[in-house]
């Protein structure tokens, strides 16, 4: 028989994304899948239910999963949806545990396989399937443009009738898939960029992208590739190069973003009132409190002559290109967990195991694990 495919509607607020697009639909057929939709999935991201050649398209989500195989979301599904789907079915979306402690207990006594798609372990082999990934690099696109609208200046240098107009410097600070791609935008749109992280081995790579990298005098680098932290003298040292950077800065976007916890301050109000008149700031990590104090997650702020944007979900504002990247990393996960037309899921992988965060009744994921028993004994205190 077939694998049945069900793909769901979204429901949260500034979600525009789909996880199933039509230029796809063909490569998911290959694996021996049916696809079911539920109606108007589509819709935010300018795809019609008609557009969807040759899928079945039903209208309640909960009748949509009862026999569905597999479940394919872009944001984790609503807990009474989770509860009609059958035992032993697959879920894969962006999950988020930490902030859901219910929705995985329903994971966990539903029986339900669900790869959590914010947990790809950053490997080579997993790099097909690195949601987070694809969907940063669209994120680190779009800051540009945005910065470049709100901003009362021009990006590129110009020469007119009555002179020359100076390029604007662009800073972005946090050199990840993000960082890279908003450096590398800002450049082809004729800004003077410049680039910063604590680890120094992102030199390299501002360069490669036309930037010049910031340099603090500082290693950051500990043990295991993370970050160590900083002495205070060492902390005074960076504050006092990045502030002369921020400050000479036109356009400056963060993006540094710590999943399962709140984004780090980068920018503080000091450095902010030091700023240029009209310059501008775009927070890519609004979605978990921003980078910047003064930031107001969801809104563009203006702090004395300063503009803080900090949207929700940048990537959903691509909607079409984002959701079709997205359905391209759920197809590369079930291309490894299907094999000759059944679903078989090899425990051993590292991909698969790093993935997975329920299953069999057991939550797998060591960090939701630990986040889930110590809410439990939190609550069962006198």
């Amino acid at each position: 028989m077939p694998i049945k495919i069900a793909i769901l509607k979204e429901t949260a607020e500034y979600e525009r994304r789909v996880a199933m697009v039509p230029a796809v639909i063909a490569r998911f057929a290959k694996l021996g899948a049916t696809i079911t939709m539920q109606s108007g999935a589509g819709l935010q991201a300018d795809f019609a239910d008609a557009d969807y050649a040759g899928v079945t398209q039903v209208d309640d989500p909960r009748a949509l999963v009862a026999d569905a195989d597999v479940v394919l979301a872009v944001q984790a599904p609503q807990a009474e949806v989770v509860a009609a789907m059958k035992p032993g079915a697959i879920l894969a979306s962006f999950v988020y545990a930490d902030k859901a402690p219910d929705l995985l207990v329903g994971l966990r006594d539903g029986r339900i396989s669900a790869f959590a798609m914010e947990t790809v372990p950053r490997i080579s082999r997993a790099q097909s399937l690195d949601a987070l990934s694809s969907q940063a690099a669209l994120a680190g696109y779009y800051a540009p443009l945005l910065g470049a609208v709100e901003l009362p200046r021009i990006l590129p240098m110009m020469t007119t009738a009555v002179g020359s107009l100076r390029a604007a410097h662009v800073l972005v600070m946090g050199l990840g898939v993000a960082g890279l791609q908003a450096l590398a935008t800002a450049h082809r749109l004729g800004a003077v960029t410049e680039g910063y992280d604590v680890r120094p081995e992102t030199r390299e790579q501002a360069q490669s992208v036309g930037a010049k990298f910031v340099d603090t005098g500082i290693d950051a680098r500990g043990e295991g590739g993370y970050a160590r932290e900083l002495t205070a003298d060492e902390q005074a040292r960076v504050r006092e190069v990045l502030t002369q950077h921020i400050q000479q800065a036109d356009l400056i976007i963060t993006t540094a973003n710590v999943p399962g916890r709140r984004a780090p301050r980068l920018i503080d109000q000091a450095q902010i009132a030091g700023m240029k008149p009209g310059s501008v700031i775009v927070d890519l990590a609004a979605d978990s409190g921003g980078n910047c104090e003064g930031t107001v997650p969801g809104q563009t702020a203006r702090v004395g002559r300063v503009s803080i944007l900090a949207p929700f979900n940048v990537p959903s504002l691509l909607a079409q290109q984002a959701s079709e990247l997205y359905a391209k990393n759920l197809l590369n996960l079930l291309e490894l967990i299907v094999k000759d037309g059944a679903l078989s899921l090899d425990l051993e992988d590292a991909v698969v195991s790093g993935t997975l965060l329920t299953h069999a009744g057991e939550i797998r994921n060591e960090k939701a694990k630990a986040i889930f028993e110590a809410k439990t004994a939190k609550e069962s205190r006198p």
